[in-house]
Order: C-alpha cells, then sequence, then structure tokens
C-alpha cells in the first residue's frame, strides 16, 4: 500500500453482538489490512438465526432512508473510494443503497461498489422473494464487483449450475464488470473453489473442503478481496490472497472447535496467510483472439 491514506469503506450488512458474520466480519477484516470503514447496520441481531432464537431489531424505512441521505450529504464522503454491501433487511434497503452509490459516483465515478448477494445456499433462500429480487434488479447493475455463492447467482439467473461453464454463462448474462462465484465447482478431488470471472479472464482458486463450517466466510471474502485490490494488487494475487486467507482461518477456527469464526486470535492470517491456494485459469467463452 502507498503512502497515502487509504479511502474509507461503507460496509452496510447485518451486526450480529456475538459472533463474525455480516458487519463484525467485514468491519473487522477491512481495518485490520489499514482500511477506515463507516459501518452501516441494516439490522441488528444478538447471534446467527443458526444458533436459536434470536430477536430482530429493525429499522423503519424512512429512518434507513434517512441515514442514506445524511451519508451522501456529509462532508465527508469524500473520503469514500468503495461501498460493499451484504445481508438486507427489506427490499426497500437495496433501493436506498442504490441512491447512495449512484450519489457518490457523481464525484468519484471510479467508486468501487461492491455486492455480496446474501440471500441463500443450497437450502433455498433465507431471505424474502421480494429484497432478494431487489438486490438481482437494482444492486447487481451498479456493481462493479458481485460476490454470490453458486447457489444465489443461479437464482438470479433462474438456473442451477452444475458447471463452471454454466457459472461463466451465468455470471456473464448478469453483466457486473467483475464476479467472483463462491462454491464453485472444484478441479481436485475434495476441493472446492472460488472463480473469478472478470473481462477475458476466468480464474479459479482451489483450497481443500472443509464440512459443515461456520457462517460468515463469504463476508469475509468479499471484504478481504476488496482490500487486496483497494491495496494495488492484481487481480489474481488478490483473489489467491483472499482465498488463503479464509480458508486458513477456517481451518484454524475448525481445529479449535469453535461455532463462530476466530477472527480476533487470526490477524496474522489475514495479513499474511500462509495456506496453499490452487490457481488455475479456465476457458473463458467470450474470449476473442488478440488483434
Amino acid at each position: 500500500m502507498s503512502d497515502k491514506a487509504p479511502g474509507a469503506v461503507i460496509a452496510i450488512s447485518s451486526h450480529v453482538v456475538r459472533g463474525s458474520v455480516g458487519n463484525r466480519a467485514t468491519v473487522f477484516a477491512l481495518e485490520a489490512l489499514g482500511f477506515p470503514v463507516w459501518d452501516m447496520p441494516t439490522v441488528v441481531l444478538p447471534w446467527h438465526p443458526g444458533h436459536g432464537r434470536s430477536t430482530r431489531l429493525t429499522f423503519s424505512e424512512a429512518d434507513f432512508d434517512s441515514a442514506v441521505d445524511d451519508l451522501i450529504a456529509s462532508p465527508f464522503a469524500g473520503e469514500v473510494t468503495a461501498v460493499l454491501s451484504g445481508y438486507f433487511g427489506n427490499a426497500a434497503q437495496p433501493r436506498a443503497v442504490a441512491r447512495l452509490v449512484t450519489a457518490l459516483r457523481v464525484k468519484k465515478p471510479d467508486l468501487l461498489f461492491v455486492c455480496d448477494p446474501v440471500m441463500g445456499d443450497f437450502g433455498g433462500l433465507y431471505i424474502p422473494e421480494e429484497t432478494a429480487a431487489a438486490i438481482r434488479d437494482i444492486l447487481i447493475p451498479l456493481a462493479s464487483i458481485a460476490t454470490p455463492n453458486r447457489y444465489e447467482l443461479g437464482w438470479m439467473v433462474g438456473s442451477s449450475l452444475t458447471t463452471n461453464a454454466e457459472i461463466i454463462d451465468a455470471a456473464l448474462s448478469l453483466g457486473p464488470e467483475r464476479m467472483l462465484v463462491t462454491s464453485a465447482v472444484p478441479m481436485m478431488t475434495g476441493g472446492t473453489g472460488n472463480l473469478l470471472l472478470s473481462g477475458r479472464s476466468a480464474l479459479l482458486a482451489e483450497h481443500r473442503l472443509i464440512d459443515n463450517p461456520p457462517n460468515g466466510l463469504g463476508d469475509l471474502l468479499a471484504a478481504l478481496f476488496l482490500a487486496r485490490l483497494l491495496s494495488g494488487l492484481d487481480e489474481e494475487r488478490a483473489l489467491q490472497l483472499a482465498t488463503a486467507s479464509v480458508y486458513e482461518i477456517l481451518a484454524r477456527t475448525m481445529k479449535r472447535g469453535s461455532d463462530e469464526l476466530t477472527l480476533e486470535s487470526d490477524v496474522a492470517s489475514l495479513s499474511t496467510p500462509m495456506a496453499l491456494v490452487q490457481m488455475r485459469r479456465l476457458m473463458h467463452p467470450a474470449k476473442k483472439p488478440l488483434r
């Protein structure tokens, strides 16, 4: 990273009192890598609902809109270089975030917007379909980078995706300049992968699959990939380091027997991961000969 102070990232997602999901993972990772964060919750929960009863604290649509208006009008808005969105509490919130991104880009056209469309997994949607549709229809077209898992990408295009070729076709059809798809189809036995589609490049980062992981891996990967790009790394190196960090933290968490990612114990894994990640270049159906 250069001597110039890094720009701020607005992180917009859920907040839990206990645990390392949503903005708890996102903010920690970004700050650990040196980026100031504006932390805006969409909902507040005692912990991830998968742990049991978890009272959901929500904001009215009007209050959330007003807070977004404050961010747009802020005298500090020039500090912001990126926006990262994750879990939304209702269908109105994606519309508010779209207003925010659009307004910030008036003064900073190169503002990065990373949309992590947190909406479901292979068990189905876990947010209302109206909210999922708002993410797909309003935020994905604005995104510089989208980071869906394979199920979420399949839901957005209306098709189950069983091969990496199908994942690439689906990503191309949605349109963001770059798409990082988690839970891609592995090429190594007993593995899992993150597939990055960017321009004329299709890259697969693979590591060993670890069963029954804690929640928050997607939140963490989106934040780390964004941080690595903002620090000036090329996409391949950014993907490799982000994937290695997530895998290393997951492996260490499972070894400790924790039900939440142990980010506070593994800061070194965020900054200097040692885990090995297999990088592969895949055939890109949109690739054309150089002129």
